[in-house]
């Protein structure tokens, strides 16, 4: 049973505890997040591995007056639950409970909101600029780490921070996933002496004497070249050094004393600082310790805290993300040209098994996904066939990349743009609702969406044959149907061509992607009521089978799209705008997720929300044939007066 941690309301009572009981409470933190997390599942290794970083940030700081920004939040669950959340930790990615990530609507502690990768320098500069611009005094602290320094974004902060020299520190938690460790009895030598006062006045002391000599500038210069030389034998900081930013370390990031002794010095010094703490991702448990990266979010959940093991898989229908790269291996066995690129996510999006098949054809491009947009444009210039696989929350980070590298030149690229629609536990952050509107735009590009895993692999295969130019296949997270044989050939569909399901009457459901079972299953639900509906698969958002389009409004006096994606700017609007093309006067009734972030939760729950669950799609088309019938009921003067649109947007 827990002795320190249920004594821990705000990060004020840590600074009551000694170091033993700080020790000791850091084991009941891991405990605690191991526990939690058997059952909820998230983002477990990280967290462990930064335990007694965060607290000792929260021991030597006064948070939340000083800032603590943190990336990703992938390290946060030990910071969560100092302040003031211990209650609510239990309820950790489930509906309406603890988001899984950062949010400053959940509590004073989160700084700023973290979901996506490399943002918390820049975040922290920011917020450095505005105490000194107001005339604050407290203390800003980005804690980065994690794979995080893969990006670039980290790297124009950092260039930023050196040239405006303001007062802020990075502490970089190095768990191995980013820089190179370099340890050794003369670099926690060398980081004694330069975190102490005595050192620090002493180097000021010596320049200002140094630059009353009369070559005092040229002598200067010398000593700090000589003051680097020196650095780079011993410590990996010389890049952070010439951006003009302070580097401190390495230093042990599990050992307490160290740390906090540490940090009380760095609190007292000037300028851009960088720590370097050393930890081991997966800290308290050999399974995760060894394979930090499975246990980077358990696999399984539940799992037994003390082993790691974890029930039978049962079986079940493989994912979309694995029919999808079960395909792109029988293309690559095919032709030799066809590579895979991803942003850090290898294991998210599938690929390992096309890695460990295709070793030199497989490209992790680290947490950069406009960077991996690019790089595959220039393999198409010069005759690779380049899959992008990036889930559609990441892909917005790469949209200038995607017009103007790869769309503008015409260039014969793959968008595989995994996770489209709600995701379900990591949330708003991660949910992909917005990949339809910012693709469509473009010229050039071709946008389709499966309706179930047979239709995935001809869409993969349809985009392979695709070379004159980019294309894009958006799917879905989660398992497949199932019910759908996978040994089929692998044939083209026709680009821009619709799928007619079901004729029907009055009203025709038109749905994108997964939505196009949903409208199917909310056929059925309707015939029960006596509303047989037309059903149709529409397959591509650009170009869209307008052929198609123009016959259906003249056959049903509805047409009602539906897509996991937001009404604004998507599917249905795109509809909007081709029926209008064509001189229809009725608008189309737009299905789709409403105007504002849907939280975290689970995908089926929140599609009910939504109004995009068979059941919720059924009481609209009902809905809309009572109003019709109501109006016809109070004759034509009130069937002359113009109806309100009506829109899951709304």
């Amino acid at each position: 049973m827990a002795t320190w941690l249920p004594k821990i309301d705000e990060p004020a009572d840590l600074r009551r505890l000694k170091t033993p009981e700080l020790r000791e409470l850091c084991a009941e933190l891991r405990e605690e997040i191991l526990r939690v997390t058997a059952l909820n599942g998230g983002h477990l290794a990280s967290s462990l591995g930064a335990v007694e970083l965060v607290v000792a940030l929260h021991y030597v700081f006064d948070t939340p007056r000083d800032r603590l920004v943190f990336d990703v939040g992938h390290q946060a669950y030990a910071h969560k639950l100092l302040t003031g959340r211990r209650d609510q930790f239990p309820t950790l990615r489930q509906e309406g409970g603890l988001s899984g990530f950062l949010r400053r609507a959940e509590s004073p502690f989160d700084a700023f909101g973290a979901g996506h990768a490399s943002t918390a320098i820049s975040a922290a500069l920011g917020m450095a600029l505005a105490r000194d611009r107001l005339g604050e005094r407290y203390r800003v602290l980005a804690v980065t780490g994690d794979g995080s320094m893969t990006g670039g974004l980290c790297y124009e902060a950092l260039n930023n921070l050196g040239n405006l020299k303001t007062d802020m520190v990075v502490l970089l938690n190095d768990n191995a996933m980013s820089i190179s460790r370099n340890t050794g009895a003369i670099a926690r030598y060398f980081n004694r002496i330069v975190t102490t006062p005595f050192y620090n006045e002493r180097h000021r002391e010596l320049v200002d004497l140094i630059m009353r000599l009369p070559a005092g500038g040229r002598i200067r210069r010398l000593g700090h070249k000589l003051e680097e030389s020196l650095k780079g034998l011993i410590l990996p900081g010389v890049l952070f050094e010439e951006l003009g930013v302070r580097y401190l370390g390495p230093i042990d990031g599990h050992d307490l004393e160290a740390l906090i002794a540490t940090l009380l010095k760095v609190r007292d010094l000037q300028g851009p600082l960088l720590l370097h703490v050393l930890t081991v991702k997966g800290k308290g448990r050999d399974y995760s310790e060894s394979d930090p990266i499975t246990w980077h979010s358990p696999p399984v959940v539940p799992f037994k805290l003390e082993t790691g093991e974890t029930p039978p898989k049962a079986p079940g229908p493989p994912s979309y993300s694995s029919v999808f790269v079960d395909t792109l291996r029988e293309l690559a066995r095919r032709d030799r040209r066809l590579v895979a690129l991803t942003a850090a996510m290898l294991e998210g999006t599938g690929l390992t098994s096309f890695q460990a098949e295709f070793p030199d054809r497989t490209f992790d491009v680290g947490i950069a996904e406009a960077h991996a947009v690019v790089c595959a444009a220039g393999m198409a210039c010069d005759g690779l066939r380049p899959f992008v696989c990036i889930y559609s929350t990441f892909l917005q980070r790469a949209v200038d990349p995607v017009i103007h590298d790869v769309a503008l030149q015409n260039l014969p690229v793959v968008l595989a743009v995994d996770r489209a629609g709600l995701v379900g536990a990591d949330g708003p952050t991660h949910h992909g609702a917005f990949d339809l509107a910012y693709l469509r735009m473009i010229p050039n590009l071709v946008v389709m969406a499966p309706m179930d895993e047979r239709e995935l692999r001809q869409m993969t295969y349809t985009a392979f044959l695709h070379e004159s130019g980019p294309i894009a296949l958006r799917f879905p997270r989660g398992k497949a149907s199932g019910a759908i044989p996978l040994d089929e050939p692998l044939e083209a569909l026709p680009i821009g061509r619709a799928e007619v399901l079901a004729d029907g009457e009055a009203v025709c459901l038109i749905g994108l992607g997964p939505m196009a079972a949903q409208a199917i299953k909310a056929a059925a639900i309707l015939a029960e009521r006596g509303v047989r509906p037309g059903v149709v698969n529409a397959r591509f958002v650009k170009p869209l089978d307008t052929g198609l389009l123009e016959n259906l409004a003249r056959r049903y006096r509805w047409l009602v799209t539906i897509e996991d994606h937001v009404a604004a700017g998507g599917f249905g609007s795109a509809v909007a705008e081709a029926l209008a093309a064509l001189g229809v006067a009725r608008p189309p009734v737009i299905l789709g997720l409403p105007d504002r972030f849907l939280p975290h939760g689970s995908p089926d729950s929140l599609y009910h929300q939504a109004g995009l669950s068979p059941e919720a799609i059924a009481e609209r088309v009902l809905g809309l044939i009572a109003a019709d019938a109501d109006a016809e009921k109070h004759g034509p003067a009130e069937r002359g007066k113009p109806r309100r649109r009506t829109s899951a947007a709304a």
